[in-house]
């Protein structure tokens, strides 16, 4: 039955800003309460996708029956942020973030030579690294996203690593999980392909085409994954779910365990898209690096048998189409580098211009404002499609 959106102790909260530990007492329908069947407290993250999928806007909270540290009670206010944000200039940022990446470099060099000698990972480290992460996406994530966007073939498997890590960190934040949830996702991402520093070099890079038995010895980093994890102490669930679980399918023809459906909980289906997307979008031995829309195209094309529909359309409004750090052609025949996307809708962020396509030449670089410029994106463009390198205007 619908009622009074005045009801006491109640506040109108968005889908998009809902935690876990709010309990949902009623959704939203024309400025109405509705009553729900299933009315209780918020329990995991999955139970907030639900609510996105079933395209509810707006829910309404009992503040008083919602965990006490989310600062509810009969305050009607928004749950705080997790971590302050400050203005900071842009250069700033951008220098911070090209440093974590060099400290995030240095950390998991470190640690695969470690567990390459035999030796146990220690967790401490990475949460700092974790927490490091977080609070640089909080800050600026267009600084972050610019400087992942800077790939080199030759340390693939250190700079896939920090982006699985940071992509699942965005897209976490995207769906309004808490701290420590983005806490367990960027572990996860980090250490997800760790057991690939026992599987054989020459095969892992191998320029070419994989022969079935080159594959299945590929395969084998997750079965040394599982030893790895086995040893380390302090590890979450969900941080070893990330790396055990970036190789399932929803049809259940994945590996190692061939989980399928509900069998893989969102943070496993959430690994699995991001993995995937990273891959593409990087520059391997054996190919060239693939615009984001290409690799769009692909992550669609897998669902539902391999990957979460919801989940991969989700991903891709989180990502946006033409995501912070990839190349996009101005309608003026100029290339530059999608640079800032904060508060703006998807056609419209600022681009760094460095290059002309129609003179076939570098021109000054200029910071284009789409939303106040007469210009448009023409289409966004792989780095291989250029005989260009973008590398120093990052």
């Amino acid at each position: 039955m619908g009622g009074s959106i005045e009801s006491s102790n109640l506040i109108k909260i968005p889908v998009a800003k809902l935690k876990v530990g709010m309990f949902v007492e009623a959704i939203d329908k024309n400025k109405s309460l509705v009553n729900i069947a299933s009315a209780g407290q918020i329990r995991s993250a999955e139970a907030i996708l639900r609510l996105h999928k079933s395209n509810v806007t707006h829910v309404w909270v009992n503040g008083e029956r919602s965990l006490p540290e989310l600062g509810l009670g009969r305050v009607v206010s928004a749950p705080k942020p997790v971590i302050k944000k400050v203005s900071v200039e842009r250069a700033t940022t951008q220098k911070q973030a090209k440093e974590l990446i060099v400290e995030a470099k240095d950390l998991i060099q470190k640690v695969l030579t470690e567990t390459f000698e035999g030796k146990a990972v220690e967790v401490e480290p990475f949460e700092a690294l974790a927490d490091s992460m977080i609070e640089s996406v909080m800050l600026d994530a267009d600084a972050l996203k610019c400087v992942s966007a800077l790939r080199s073939k030759d340390a693939y498997l250190l700079e896939h690593s920090i982006n699985v890590a940071f992509l699942l960190v965005t897209f976490g934040r995207y769906l309004n999980f808490d701290a420590d949830m983005l806490r367990q996702l960027a572990i996860g991402g980090i250490l997800h392909d760790i057991g690939k520093i026992k599987v054989d070099s020459k095969v892992l890079n191998k320029p070419g085409k994989l022969t079935p038995e080159e594959f299945e010895h590929v395969k084998l980093h997750q079965t040394y994954a599982v030893e790895i994890m086995g040893q380390t102490k302090g590890l979450s669930q969900i941080s070893k779910d990330i790396s055990l679980m970036h190789h399932e399918k929803l049809d259940g023809k994945g590996y190692p365990l061939g989980l399928k459906g509900e069998e893989i909980p969102v943070h496993g289906r959430m690994s699995c898209i991001v993995d995937i997307f990273d891959a593409l979008t990087a520059t391997r031995c054996y190919k060239e690096a693939m615009s984001p829309a290409s690799a769009f195209k692909i992550l669609l094309g897998l669902t539902p048998t391999h990957l979460d529909q919801g989940l991969v359309y989700e991903f891709i409004r989180c990502i946006g189409v033409y995501p912070v750090g990839s190349l996009v052609q101005l309608s003026d025949g100029r290339i530059g580098i999608v640079w800032e996307a904060k508060g703006r809708d998807v056609l419209h962020p600022k681009v760094k211009c460095f290059y002309s396509v129609k003179h076939k030449c570098y021109t000054q670089v200029e910071i284009v404002d789409l939303l106040r410029s007469p210009l448009n994106i023409e289409k966004g463009v792989s780095p291989s499609s250029l005989e260009i390198d973008p590398t120093p205007f990052y």
